[in-house]
Parts: structure tokens; C-alpha cells; sequence
């Protein structure tokens, strides 16, 4: 343990987030933190959960979310060194493997949460002078370490999970809290299997739920100083529900579910259920709606069960994906593939005769999320979206500032809409800029969870959760955009009725679609990918960019094919090697 005790005696006051609580207990002496005294400091102890929060990502400019994409038909990475866009093209080579340093990341998170439960310091540790909130507080900071370290193992599993070689389904290394990183390392251990690593989550979520508050609202805080909207961006007991949904639903799915188990699907509809419940009649009593506007520049949003921390001042998201012409690096093209994903305003799919689709106009009367997704050709950025303020309009004709291919430009004449804030303009004396963060656990995320599992589990119109699969996507499809437009179907939804009144693989079909559409660039589509274990004949497809000729004439072409190698994503090469404990993923033995 001595290399981490030394490594957390320098921690800055900025990562100890709650010394600043009023009536926190002072240091008992001066000095450093060290190993033989650290216990004897209650901030460094609390700093243990506070740190594994920091080291969460805050952004979705980096490549484990927006660039993620780009490993997948969603998106195409300007730069042919990218990382992603190497694993799309089979090329990634161990050194600019971005998944190693999520691997390092998580565990790193775990080792300090662990470092807090172990011996029950963390909760034997005397924290504010005033009895109640003393106690409040140390069962709020157990449960977040318990929640932390079943959200570590999560996206470790959804990242690592696979099967070896030998057709054995694998997780990762579980380490508990007797782990000493200073005379051991996570490659010493094997890698668990799946089914194992799932049960460790989950167990560790069923520890949260005896310390955490029920909801991290002000009308459930038995006192606002430490609960309530004090608690903001941490863990509650809906969001660790919400968690399990999803642990479920990863378990459930095809690619590590070989004999079919129903009841996971079940259970995966059962948690979704409860979450959704509190959005609809706990947080529907003070305000929420499902069919209310959701803006990605809202940390405080009704919609989140779960974010991260915030940054108000940063136009990272901007800058990346608006081309050069408008101040931008062009980073991320979104792929024609995606565009034609969006159905039209009547819910019909483009490739549906019923849907109105005209090839000529391909921009004309789609869903409304396309146009608070993407920015494509003839678009305008309106500053706060109010009509006839156009700062910015889009031009990827031939000589067009916004071509594919220009410095600066995406490679396929589409560009992401979604995140950014409206009122940014680079041209501007005082640039505006609006709170950035990420949104672990939302709304959205459970009704797709819900709509996928309850489908598989009841069928389509199931309600024996009280809601339907069908009713799930309806609420999404229905939604009112970023840009203040209605949703599709708000009054009717004659596809959706359509597919639900189907089979059970015809409604899959569009929650799949769905998941697309609602999760671009937020780095999901590639663990979709696997869980389903979609055919890698399916997955290795072309990617095509939208172009204009001078004479005004729509056309795509092939930018690439993509050549994943492997089914599942590839376990870091430097923990392979480092010990014979840890096999690899199938499809990336000889990767060198």
C-alpha cells in the first residue's frame, strides 16, 4: 500500500471536496500524510471517495465518448491517427490503445474506494463535529464507495468483457480490499469470469442501498447541509437502481447470455421499471415530464439520475466538432449512415415507401432529433436557436467553406449538432459558453434498458411492470428536442404501433434504432455492438459521406470499410504481458 498512501498524502485540496463542509473536524497535527498516520486525518480519509470521484471523465470531447464513435459506423475521425478510427480500420496498434488507460483509470478508482472500506475506516471515521450530520455523513460516503466501485466494475465489464480463445466468457481481475498494489499488480490476478464479475456488481450495489439516501432531492434531505442538492452528482438509491438496470441488461444480452436466461432480462426490466416510477410520480410531483425538452447544457436537468461534475467555461465541444470556417476543428464526421438512420416526421423509416422519404430533399421533414443531432448542408447555427439570428450556415457544395476533405472539415459533410451550446460563436469579441458535463445515468438510458429488456422478457406490450416496451419508446420518440420542437408520434405513432403489434424481433429492430439515434457520440454504439453480438459481416460495412456537385446534385461516396478484427474489445496488451493470469480476448491473441 505505500506507494498510494504517498501518492494520496499530496492530494489538492480542490480533489478533497468535502473538507470545506461546515464543522469538519481539523487535522489532530501538521505535517504529511503518511502511511503510519493518515488514519489519524478524516479528511485524507474522506478524500479516498472524493478522489475516485474526480478521476471521472467530465467531457464528451475525449475518446472514450464522442471519438468512441468513430470505431463504429457512427462516425468518422478527421485525423487518420486517431486511435478509434484505427480500431475501425483493424489497424490499432498496443501503443495508442485508448482502452488502457480506462483499464488503468478504473482501477485506480477502485483502489481508493477500497483503501476507505477496508477495516471499516471510512465509516468508523469521526468526520463533522455535530452529531447528526456526522452520521448522515459517513453512511452517504460508504454507500458512494460501495456505488463507486460497482460503477468501476461495470464499465470495466462492458469494456474488457468477452471470450477467450478457448470459448470461456471473461471479465476482469477482481480485486478486493486486501489488495496490495505495492507488492502485487490487477495482472497477478486472472481475469473472473463474466458471470462472476456480474455478481460482484451487483453485490456491491446491494451494499450501496443500505447507506444511501433514497434520492438526492431536497424533499427527501433529512438534513439539507449533507443530503439533498448538497449530494448533487453523487449516488442515491434510484441511481444505483438505475446502475443495476443496466448490469442487468449487459448480462442479458446475447454475446454473454449463451443459454438464453429470461430472468436476466427480467430483472433488467424490473430495475428500469423502479427508475422509471420515480421519474414519472416522484419527480413528476415537483416538475418532470417525459415529454419535456432535455438540453446537454443542463447538469441540473430533471432527466439525470447521475452526472458528473460540471465545467462552465469550457467551448472544448465546440471547438472540435464546428469546421474551420466557424471557428472549428471539423474532428468528427458523422457518417451517412447515421443521417439515414433518423426516420421522418411521421415515424417511418427512409427505406419505407409509407415515409415520404424523397432522396432530392433528404433534409426535408425528417424526426425532429435529426435536426438537434446534425448539422448538414443549408443548415443554419441560430444563436439560441431563436429563428432569423443565423450566425453560421453550413456549405458542402465543391467550393462550399465546409466541404469534406478541407482543413479543418469533417471527411463526410456532416457535423455534430448535439452538445454544443448555440450561443458560442469563435467570430465573437466575448465568447459565450454554457456548463458542460456528462450525464452517466439519465431518463433516456432507462427507458431504453426498459423497452429492450421488458420486450424480450413480456413482449411489446407487456405491462406487467405497469408500463410496455412500447410505451418506453414512445416517451423517447415523443419527447420535445433540444432545438424546442415537438417529438414525433406525440399524438400518434403509427410505426411504432405498427412494430409493437409485431414480433418480438420486429420491435427489437427498433429499439436497436433507437439506441442509435439517442446515443450518438456518447461512445455507446461500440459495447452495443458486442453485447448484441451483432455478425461482424454486419458491422465491417462502408462508411459514405454526403456530397454536393457545383450543379447542386446530391451524391455519397465510400470514405472506408471498416475491419473490426475481434468481436469484443481487446484487454490492454501491457496487462498480457506482464503476467500469464490474464488471457486475452478472442480475435486479439497475436496482437503485438
Amino acid at each position: 500500500m505505500k506507494r498510494y498512501i504517498k501518492t494520496l498524502s499530496f492530494l489538492s485540496a480542490g480533489a478533497l471536496l468535502a473538507a470545506s463542509c461546515s464543522g469538519a473536524l481539523d487535522p489532530m497535527r501538521s505535517g504529511d500524510y503518511t502511511e503510519e498516520n493518515y488514519q489519524d486525518y478524516p479528511t485524507i480519509i474522506r478524500g479516498f471517495v472524493d478522489r475516485a470521484f474526480t478521476l471521472l471523465p467530465t467531457a464528451y470531447t475525449g475518446n472514450e465518448f464522442i471519438y468512441l464513435d468513430c470505431a463504429t459506423d457512427n462516425a468518422v475521425a478527421t485525423s487518420s491517427s486517431n486511435s478509434c478510427r484505427r480500431y475501425a480500420l483493424g489497424t490499432i496498434q498496443p501503443s495508442d490503445d485508448p482502452f488502457s488507460s480506462w483499464w488503468s483509470r478504473d482501477y485506480n478508482g477502485i483502489a481508493y474506494v477500497n483503501m476507505f472500506l477496508k477495516d471499516d475506516l471510512g465509516i468508523s471515521t469521526q468526520y463533522l463535529l455535530d452529531h447528526e450530520q456526522d452520521s448522515l455523513l459517513r453512511r452517504n460516503y460508504q454507500g458512494d464507495a460501495y456505488a463507486l466501485r460497482a460503477w468501476f466494475g461495470y464499465d470495466l465489464l462492458r469494456k474488457f468483457g468477452g471470450r477467450s480463445k478457448g470459448g470461456e466468457l471473461l471479465g476482469y481481475p477482481i480485486v478486493g480490499v486486501d489488495f496490495d498494489r505495492s507488492n502485487a499488480t490487477v495482472g497477478d490476478y486472472p481475469r473472473a469470469s463474466f458471470d462472476d464479475c456480474v455478481k460482484s456488481i451487483l453485490a456491491d450495489c446491494d451494499s450501496a442501498m443500505v447507506y444511501l439516501p433514497y434520492a438526492n432531492r431536497s424533499w427527501y434531505a433529512e438534513n439539507s447541509t449533507v443530503q439533498g442538492s448538497a449530494r448533487w452528482a453523487r449516488f442515491d438509491q434510484v441511481s444505483v437502481t438505475a446502475l443495476r438496470s443496466l448490469v442487468y441488461l449487459l448480462w442479458a444480452s446475447d454475446a454473454f447470455n449463451p443459454s438464453g436466461d429470461v430472468s436476466r432480462w427480467e430483472k433488467a426490466a424490473q430495475y428500469a421499471a423502479e427508475a422509471m416510477r420515480f421519474k414519472l410520480e416522484d419527480d413528476g410531483a415537483h416538475g418532470f415530464s417525459p415529454y419535456n425538452a432535455f438540453y446537454w447544457t443542463d447538469p441540473n436537468s430533471r432527466e439525470i439520475f447521475w452526472c458528473s461534475r460540471y465545467s462552465s467555461k469550457s467551448s472544448a465541444i465546440e471547438e472540435t466538432v464546428y469546421p474551420s470556417g466557424f471557428m472549428g476543428n471539423g474532428a468528427i464526421g458523422p457518417t451517412q449512415e447515421l443521417a439515414d438512420a433518423f426516420p421522418m416526421a411521421n415515424g417511418y423509416p427512409i427505406t419505407d415507401i409509407r415515409s415520404g422519404y424523397n432522396p432530392a430533399k433528404p433534409f426535408e421533414g425528417r424526426d425532429p432529433r435529426f435536426y438537434s443531432t446534425l448539422f448538414y448542408h443549408g443548415s443554419d447555427v441560430l444563436r439560441s436557436n431563436r429563428t432569423g439570428n443565423v450566425m453560421y450556415t453550413f456549405d458542402v457544395s465543391e467550393t462550399g467553406a465546409d466541404r469534406p476533405g478541407l482543413p479543418g472539415n469533417t471527411l463526410t459533410g456532416y457535423y455534430v449538432k448535439k452538445f454544443v451550446c448555440l450561443d458560442w460563436n469563435g467570430f465573437d469579441l466575448t465568447q459565450q459558453s454554457a456548463p458542460h458535463a456528462v450525464f452517466f445515468i439519465g431518463w433516456r438510458d432507462v427507458c431504453l434498458a426498459f423497452a429492450e429488456a421488458a420486450n424480450r422478457a413480456y413482449g411489446p406490450l407487456g405491462n406487467s411492470l405497469g408500463y410496455s416496451a412500447k410505451e418506453a419508446l414512445g416517451y423517447l420518440r415523443a419527447r420535445t428536442t433540444s432545438d424546442g420542437k415537438t417529438g414525433l408520434g406525440r399524438t400518434s405513432d403509427p410505426y411504432l404501433d405498427e412494430c409493437a403489434a409485431g414480433s418480438r424481433e420486429d420491435f427489437e429492430k427498433l429499439v436497436r434504432n433507437e439506441r442509435r439515434i439517442e446515443t450518438c457520440f456518447e461512445g455507446e454504439r461500440l459495447y452495443d455492438l458486442v453485447r448484441w453480438a451483432v455478425p461482424m459481416n454486419e458491422r465491417n460495412v462502408q462508411v459514405h459521406a454526403f456530397n454536393v456537385s457545383a450543379e447542386g446534385k446530391y451524391s455519397t461516396s465510400a470514405v472506408y470499410t471498416i475491419n473490426h478484427v475481434s468481436p469484443y474489445i481487446m484487454v490492454p496488451y501491457h496487462e498480457t504481458v506482464r503476467s500469464n493470469a490474464i488471457e486475452q480476448n478472442e480475435g486479439w491473441e497475436n496482437w503485438k
